[in-house]
């Protein structure tokens, strides 16, 4: 099957091209090379430098590789760029996404998987509980904004035009190849400890506090959902791809250190601007469609492995 995957080159969609082509595939990949590079293409996959936003691009994308299916994971992914400057957020969130939808309806695809948030799409989760597909959702910002308009245009395309659609709500996914130089806490606490700089924990509600509370999923995981939805095996519209797991900031900053063999000091600074206090997602679908996900201090030990041998420690955060 020939898969077209937007944001193929950056870390969560390189991941997902790379375990398509793994399946047998025919991936092409559309990036953009100043913010992704081609470098990160998997082998075996074709490349197409356009962005989301260049609606002549993509037309022409669409045109040359007649995808069956689409995997879209171009977005801006950072919650707190897109409090300081949302409009950029929505150009390639939703008018992106728009363009990309826009071009399966005219190429006849017949399947487009999207990669949305469970971690931000909730708001705050009350103690206690998690947040199933239909629980309410309470964006609280740009970014989480921004994917839950997709969502609804996607729903409408599928209502209209008959198109299949699958969404996939990601908690905050980890893994080797996050960049340490975005908002990443996971991929930036590992470059710190490597370095020996201490973390600095933002609080959840007062400074001095052990941070916000997140379902951080592995990107595996977020790979093996996307496969199982690329085929039309999965049995749901909307999907949850979490492990049901919430951790602290403070957690994984120590689940790091233990994994690293090194210990660092915590300093704490106060909350940021849009950030969620608590997000705890139900895994209870994902492990029914999709298998158990990967444990949390797995995923951080392949992670901070992965950061040790490929991460140059002297190299500027």
């Amino acid at each position: 099957m020939r898969i077209l995957v937007t944001g193929g080159a950056g870390f969560v969609g390189s991941h997902v091209a790379e375990g398509l082509v793994a399946q047998g595939h025919e991936v092409v990949v559309v990036g953009v090379a100043r913010e992704e590079g081609p470098n990160r293409v998997p082998d075996g996959a074709a490349f197409e430098q356009v962005s989301v936003t260049d609606r002549e691009g993509i037309e022409r994308a669409f045109a040359t590789w007649k995808p069956e299916v689409v995997s879209h994971h171009a977005a801006v992914a950072n919650v707190t760029r897109s409090v300081r400057d949302p409009l950029h957020d929505a150009e390639v969130n939703v008018m992106g996404s728009l363009v990309v939808l826009q071009a399966c309806l005219r190429h006849g695809v017949s399947r487009l998987v999207f990669a949305s948030t469970g971690g931000a799409i909730y708001g705050d989760v009350p103690e206690g509980t998690k947040a199933k597909v239909d629980s309410p959702v309470f964006p609280m910002s740009p970014y989480a904004c921004s994917k839950l308009a997709v969502e609804y245009y996607l729903r409408a395309a599928a209502r209209e035009h008959g198109l299949a659609v699958n969404i996939l709500r990601y908690g905050n996914v980890y893994g080797p190849r996050q960049s340490k130089h975005g908002a990443a806490a996971i991929a930036v606490f590992c470059a710190q400890i490597l370095r020996g700089e201490p973390i600095t924990i933002t609080a959840r509600r007062d400074s001095g506090d052990d941070g916000c509370i997140r379902d951080y999923v592995y990107v595996r995981d977020c790979v093996r959902a996307n496969v199982i939805a690329a085929a039309g095996e999965l049995d749901v519209q909307v999907l949850n791809v979490c492990t049901g797991v919430p951790a602290t900031t403070a957690d994984i900053a120590r689940g790091l250190m233990r994994a690293l063999g090194r210990e660092v000091p915590l300093l704490r600074a106060p909350r940021r601007p849009g950030d969620v206090e608590r997000s705890a997602i139900d895994e209870r679908e994902f492990v029914r469609l999709v298998g158990e996900p990967t444990p949390l201090d797995e995923g951080l030990r392949l992670t901070a492995e992965w950061f040790a041998a490929n991460v140059d420690p002297n190299a500027p955060l």
